[in-house]
């Protein structure tokens, strides 16, 4: 009988590991999460005053969408 518990314990650790492994996002499902209906904020405004607040701050340009200055006048 311990035979058929091993048995039983590495088939289902091998069935298992193998249900993972469709797990992922193909290159072409990429677009429909890229929109913004698909981000994770609870607060879609709240973010946005953020993205503002740190692109006026840091003075950067690129990485989000947007150009920045130094200013905040943009």
């Amino acid at each position: 009988m311990n035979k058929y518990v091993q048995l039983f314990v590495v088939s289902f650790v091998l069935l298992s590991t193998t249900a993972c492994s469709s797990l992922g996002v193909k290159p072409w499902e990429r677009d429909l999460l890229a929109k913004k209906e698909m981000s994770l904020n609870s607060s879609p405004i709240d973010a946005a005053l953020d993205e503002h607040i740190y692109f006026s701050k840091e003075a950067s340009s690129g990485g989000r969408s947007f150009a920045g200055g130094g200013c905040g006048c943009n």
